[in-house]
C-alpha cells in the first residue's frame, strides 16, 4: 500500500513538473510579426525617421530675368529610423527638381537641388513640396524667393494701333527703358512693314528712350503686323524689338456675319436676325432690306438712330434653298464705302439617310441529273435476232 502511494506521488510531481517546462517554453517565444514600412520607421523608443532643413526658404536676391536659378536645400535625418522620401513636387513647370536623395539613415544628410527658369519682372515666391515617410510630417514646404528684373523694360511691352473707320492718321507710343548700370544705346529704328513708321526720342541718355509708331495712309483694311528694330550697345540683347499691330475697324459690321437655318425643307416657320453696326462717325441711313429667295421677308428695326440697327429674316414654313443657289440679305446703305450690306444666308444639308443593310445573296440551285425511271416489270426482254442465210 505504501509503494502504491509513493508511485502514485512520484507520477503526480513529473506531470506537473511537465507542465510548468512546457509553460515557460510556450510563454518565452516571441510573436511572428509582418514587416510594414511602420515597423521600418518605429524603433524600440518610438522616435522614427525624422526631417530637418538646414535653409527650408530661399532668398535668391535680385537677378536677371531669364538667368537660372539654383539652389541645393540640405536636409538631415534627425530620428532614429531610416527616412524615405517619396516625392518632390515643384509648384509649376518653370521649377525643377534634380536628382534628389530618396534614403537617409539616422544622423545622415541629403540632398535637393532645385532650379527655377523664370521670365517673369518683379517679386516672385516658388514652393516645393516634399513627401516623406515622417509620421507627424509627412509634407514639407519648401520656398524659393527673390525679385527678377529685366535688362531693358517696354511699356507696353506690344504697340496696338486701333484705327477709327474715318481716321486719317493713329500714332502711338513705346517706352524703353534701361534696368541696367551700363549705358544702353539704341540706332534710329527700322520697320519690317511699310505700313508702319517709327522714330526714337531721347529721354535719359543711356536710361530712357521713346518710340513713337505711326501708320502710313492709306490705312489698310481689317488687322496689320509688324515689328521695330533697333540696335543696342550691348552684345545681350544686340538687338530690340518691338512688335507693333494695325486694326482698322470696319465702318459697318455684321453680326453674325451670316444666317444659319437648319436642313431644309423647314419643319416650321423661323425668323432670324442679324445686328448692323456703324462704326463711322457719319450717321447710317439703311433701307429696301430684301432677300432673294421665293416666300422671305425681312425688315429693318432702328436700335440707336444712325448707329445700330436689327434686321430680322422670316422664313416659312417648308423653306429649302435650292442646291447652287446664292441666297442672301441686301440692303442699301447711305455710307458711300458700302452702298450695298450682303449678309450670305447659309443652309445646313440634309443628313444623309443610314445605309442599308446588305441583301444576303443566294447561291444558285446545283442542277441535277434526271433519275431514269425503272420499270416494275422488270428489264425489257432482247429483241429476236434475224435468221442466218442458207449454207450457214
Amino acid at each position: 500500500m505504501n509503494n502504491l502511494l509513493k508511485y502514485l506521488a512520484l507520477s503526480v510531481g513529473f506531470t506537473a513538473v511537465g507542465s510548468v517546462v512546457v509553460g515557460a517554453q510556450q510563454t518565452s517565444a516571441p510573436p511572428t510579426t509582418a514587416v510594414t514600412s511602420t515597423n521600418i520607421a518605429a524603433t524600440a523608443n518610438g522616435i522614427g525617421p525624422k526631417i530637418q532643413f538646414a535653409t527650408p526658404v530661399y532668398d535668391f536676391g535680385r537677378t536677371k530675368s531669364g538667368e537660372p536659378v539654383k539652389y541645393t536645400y540640405v536636409f538631415t535625418n534627425t530620428g532614429d529610423g531610416l527616412l524615405i522620401l517619396t516625392a518632390v513636387q515643384p509648384q509649376c513647370g518653370c521649377t525643377a527638381a534634380g536628382d534628389w536623395t530618396k534614403q537617409v539613415e539616422p544622423g545622415k544628410t541629403g540632398l535637393i537641388p532645385i532650379q527655377y527658369n523664370g521670365a517673369a519682372n518683379g517679386p516672385v515666391v516658388k514652393q516645393v513640396t516634399v513627401t516623406c515617410n515622417v509620421t507627424n510630417q509627412p509634407t514639407v514646404i519648401l520656398q524659393l524667393k527673390g525679385t527678377l528684373y529685366r535688362p531693358f523694360e517696354l511699356i507696353p511691352p506690344m504697340m496696338v494701333l486701333n484705327i477709327p473707320p474715318d481716321a486719317e492718321a493713329a500714332t502711338g507710343s513705346v517706352s524703353i527703358t534701361n534696368n541696367m548700370d551700363e549705358p544702353l544705346v539704341l540706332s534710329m529704328p527700322e520697320s519690317n512693314n511699310r505700313a508702319f513708321a517709327a522714330e526714337l526720342k531721347t529721354n535719359a541718355l543711356g536710361k530712357g528712350y521713346q518710340l513713337i509708331v505711326s501708320a502710313v495712309p492709306p490705312m489698310p483694311q481689317g488687322s496689320v503686323q509688324g515689328q521695330i528694330s533697333l540696335r543696342t550697345s550691348w552684345t545681350n540683347p544686340a538687338v530690340i524689338t518691338v512688335p507693333v499691330a494695325i486694326t482698322v475697324q470696319p465702318a459697318v459690321m455684321v453680326i453674325p456675319s451670316y444666317i444659319t437655318l437648319a436642313s431644309g425643307p423647314l419643319g416650321k416657320a423661323v425668323t432670324n436676325s442679324v445686328s448692323i453696326q456703324n462704326n463711322s462717325t457719319n450717321l447710317l441711313t439703311l433701307s429696301e432690306p430684301t432677300v432673294n429667295a421665293s416666300g422671305a421677308e425681312a425688315q429693318i428695326r432702328e436700335m440707336q438712330p444712325g448707329k445700330s440697327f436689327t434686321a430680322m429674316v422670316a422664313f416659312p414654313e417648308g423653306f429649302q434653298v435650292t442646291p447652287g443657289q446664292q441666297v442672301e440679305l441686301s440692303i442699301k446703305s447711305s455710307n458711300p464705302k458700302f452702298p450695298l450690306i450682303k449678309v450670305p444666308v447659309m443652309q445646313m444639308p440634309r443628313p444623309a439617310p443610314p445605309p442599308m443593310a446588305p441583301t444576303p445573296t443566294v447561291a444558285p440551285a446545283t442542277p441535277v441529273a434526271p433519275v431514269k425511271k425503272v420499270s416494275s416489270a422488270g428489264p425489257r426482254p432482247l429483241p429476236t435476232p434475224p435468221p442466218l442465210p442458207p449454207g450457214f
